[in-house]
């Protein structure tokens, strides 16, 4: 049998760090059941997950909750509609924190507000089963794709012409190299494979000039490095 958590002694805990909730303006009150919900759910731009449950109607008003994860892992909880009651208010920093702590939907009931504190659980756990199937839908990409990045270079203009390159990242290695603008000249035609291969080797824009085609090879330098800058 789980233990109640006195809504008394934790309401006092404006110490619990993680209170990330919204209360709903001038709840009514609601009677009605608390059907077993469904949620929705759509990926942020960093490899996050947010999940919104769907609303559950309970005697003492509506409950529905936002849930963030990061792969498997619960990483925020936010109220979208709660009771607009004291102990609810109270409970709700301490039904978060436990969310948190345990990484589930398995947590006590709070003492004094078991009517959200189930309607939550039920929510949460709608939510979790939902980003379960969401998922294993759709696999990760790998690591190289989700770490590769392309960065153009800034263009610089020389008396020989323009030049420009555009670096590929896979992490921090460089990859690759291509030229967006380049003089056309064919000292510059010879110069930009060696300068290609020496970028590769050497990771990084000190590389050495390719007598014949100084100009563009100090251009193709700052440009590449500018590049390297840009990826941060």
């Amino acid at each position: 049998m789980k233990r109640a958590i006195p809504v008394v002694v934790l309401s006092i805990a404006g110490l619990v760090p993680v209170w990330l909730y919204q209360p709903s303006a001038g709840s009514s009150t609601v009677q009605a059941t608390t059907p077993a919900p469904s949620s929705t759910s759509s990926s942020g731009s960093s490899g996050s997950n947010v999940v919104t449950s769907s609303t559950i109607n309970t005697e003492k008003g509506p409950v529905q909750l936002q849930v963030t994860f990061s792969g498997t892992k619960i990483t925020a909880v936010k109220m979208l509609q709660q009771p607009d009651h004291p102990q609810t208010t109270a409970a709700v920093p301490v039904l978060v924190a436990e969310t948190l702590k345990a990484q589930s939907a398995d947590i006590d009931t709070v003492s004094g507000a078991t009517i959200t504190s189930e309607a939550y659980k039920k929510s949460l756990q709608a939510t979790i089963d939902d980003h379960a199937k969401t998922a294993a839908a759709s696999p990760p990409a790998s690591a190289s794709e989700a770490s590769s990045q392309t960065v153009d270079g800034s263009a610089l203009s020389t008396e020989k012409g323009a030049v420009q390159v555009q670096v590929t990242f896979s992490g921090t290695k460089i990859t690759a190299v291509k030229m967006l603008q380049q003089p056309d000249h064919p000292q510059t035609t010879a110069a930009v494979p060696v300068l290609v291969a020496e970028t590769l080797k050497a990771q990084s824009a000190d590389i050495d000039t390719v007598s014949g085609a100084t100009i563009t090879s100090e251009a193709y330098k700052k440009s590449l490095q500018a590049a390297i800058d840009a990826r941060g």
